[in-house]
């Protein structure tokens, strides 16, 4: 099933996450001396806290030619500081000032194939053969530089200094508009959480910045081009969003990834790095006025940023005709339809959510209507997504054998125009409303999923929605449904991907594992399955699973059918990579 993008290391917790709203969250608001905001939850009784930082800055605040830098610094923020990560800093400096002169003359070359590339004279800048004679000389000498640099370097030392005092589930992930970072700490060691996370904001080393460069841009061949439906989901996203930012890919265009330098990285991490952009969140049972002292004492000693952190400013055009994609993809036929809608705290998006929710999951009107009354589909889902700056509602399904993605198509138009004609009837509005409610609750299960909504919601622009927007789901009326579905429904604010399947790719049989689960639970766990093909580090893995394990706590009882599968997969990956490599040996 086609899945718009999920943000790396929170698949699951995010996958079924509610804002939360009937039973507020006692959040205390601080701001630091230099800017920096900091919200304290208090929560009596806890063994441990869940700390985080969200910088405000995703994909959307990049421009073309630095595509993809926000999550390179998802990747540096790890790599250290003056006294992790180093057994000689001096060494350390001297290294990487001798690899800037090096990728300097790398980069005029570079300049010479681009211009090679312009008059024809090779075909791909990325393949080996078309590089330079110089440029293989200078490959050669970074590459002696790297393996000097590897002497002096401390491998993950940054999750290291954690495990060892009992912190688990450190991670970060970067989407569209945010960065954020997480780990859990016992009570006891907040103070080192304190002096790690401020050490490496006020003093980031950023080792292996051209190597790490190359690990982005695998991670992008393994994420979208190693996959079945990823070049053409982004593809599709770029046709959707016409002039704005959020049409480029948050893992970045190919040609960018390659050509960032670390002048250009240490001019956007001045700007939206700066304590000004940066909220610290805690959960925990911590004393709120003793932690924010401590937070400025750690964290005040940043200096504030010069500049103020710019907006993002071009808005979408408003579409003026529908747009289609047609696609050959080794995948079942299926349709991915996108409408543009609202941003984050909208006054619509309230009611789009509560749409969402009434076509949605198995008990919802795309199930019943095209899954088990017309049998046109397989599977089908729809949600809405409110972003920073603007907003999508997604719809689809997945055609059943012998029947065309087009059917699924004019199937989900049906259900979306009888809400345009017809209230939805009370009992049924309620029980979405129900539902919403139910989940607010379940979202208090423990630290984390506390601090993941509260990191999302401050990265769009506003964490009170965490205690607001709830009570404003409960609000929507059957009015409200029918007028946002008139409003926004349209032809010409639409998109359409048609997938079809290529000839010779394998279709058929469903994968076992799938049975039972709900259309959103078998989303996730195709996308993970997806990305498991080409995960090959059993040590990432297991960490991934560690954090799964974390969240499955706080997760609503129809999540639970999925998180154990998705355990499942992971496991058997860990143990086919074990079982290769015991045969290598």
């Amino acid at each position: 099933m086609s899945s718009r993008r999920v943000s790396s290391g929170i698949v699951l917790a995010l996958a079924f996450a509610a804002p939360i709203g009937a039973q507020k969250i006692p959040v205390a608001e601080k701001t630091l001396s230099n800017g920096m905001h900091l919200l304290i939850v208090h929560r009596e009784g806890e063994a441990t806290v869940a700390g985080g930082w969200v910088a405000h800055v995703g994909s959307s605040n990049e421009r073309p030619g630095i595509t993809g830098i926000s999550h390179l610094f998802e990747h540096m923020m790890f790599k250290g500081t003056p006294t992790i990560g180093t057994k000689d800093y001096r060494k350390d400096l001297a290294v990487i000032g001798e690899q800037e002169l090096v990728r300097e003359e790398m980069r005029q070359e570079e300049a010479k194939m681009r211009a090679a590339y312009r008059r024809g004279e090779i075909d791909d800048l990325l393949k080996p053969e078309n590089k330079t004679s110089h440029y293989r000389e200078l490959e050669k000498k970074f590459d002696e530089l790297i393996r000097k640099q590897r002497e002096v370097l401390v491998k993950n030392e940054f999750d290291r200094i954690y495990t060892t005092a009992g912190g688990s589930g450190m991670n970060a992930f970067t989407n569209e508009d945010m960065t954020g970072y997480f780990v859990t700490v016992p009570s006891n060691k907040l103070e080192l959480w304190m002096w790690m996370e401020s050490d490496r904001l006020f003093h980031p080393v950023f080792r292996e910045f051209y190597a790490e460069r190359d690990v982005v841009f695998e991670e992008r061949r393994m994420r979208t081009e190693a996959t079945p439906l990823g070049k053409f989901e982004e593809s599709f996203e770029s046709l959707f969003w016409e002039s704005h930012p959020y049409g480029w890919p948050v893992v970045g265009w190919p040609s960018d990834i390659p050509a960032i330098t670390k002048a250009e990285a240490d001019a956007y991490y001045g700007t939206y790095y700066a304590p000004q952009n940066i909220t610290l969140i805690l959960v925990g049972d911590v004393d709120v006025e003793k932690t924010a002292r401590m937070a400025e004492r750690y964290f005040g000693r940043i200096p504030r940023g010069k500049a103020a952190v710019p907006d993002v400013v071009t808005l979408e055009v408003p579409q003026q005709a529908e747009k289609r994609m047609y696609a050959e993809a080794e995948a079942n036929p299926q349709v991915d339809i996108l409408w543009h809608t609202v941003p984050f705290g909208h006054v619509d998006s309230y009611p789009l959510q509560a749409l969402a929710q009434i076509l949605s999951t198995r008990t919802g009107r795309l199930y019943k209507g095209l899954v088990l009354k017309s049998r046109v589909a397989t599977d089908a889902f729809a949600r809405q997504e409110s972003r920073k700056w603007a907003g999508l509602f997604n719809a689809g399904g997945e055609a059943k054998e012998g029947r065309r993605p087009e059917e699924v198509e004019q199937a989900v138009y049906a259900e979306i125009d009888r809400l345009k004609t017809t209230d939805v009837p009370a009992e049924e509005l309620q029980k979405v409303k129900n539902n919403f409610a139910a989940a607010e609750y379940r979202r208090l299960s423990s630290n984390f999923p506390v601090l993941i909504q509260l990191i999302q919601s401050d990265g769009r622009g506003n964490w009170r929605e965490v205690n607001e927007s709830g009570l404003k789901i409960q609000a929507v009326t059957a009015a409200d449904v029918r007028r946002v579905a008139n409003r926004y429904f349209t032809k010409e604010n639409r998109a359409v991907a048609i997938y079809t399947r290529k000839a010779g790719a394998a279709g058929g049989a469903e994968d076992p594992d799938l049975a039972g689960l709900d259309d959103r639970g078998k989303q996730m766990v195709r996308q993970l399955s997806q990305r498991l093909q080409s995960a090959d580090d059993p040590d990432k893995l297991r960490q991934m699973l560690a954090q799964i394990e974390s969240q499955a706590a706080g997760a609503p009882p129809e999540a639970k059918p999925a998180i154990e599968v998705v355990k499942k997969k992971i496991q058997r990956r860990i143990d086919e990579l074990e079982k290769a490599k015991g045969k290598k040996g």
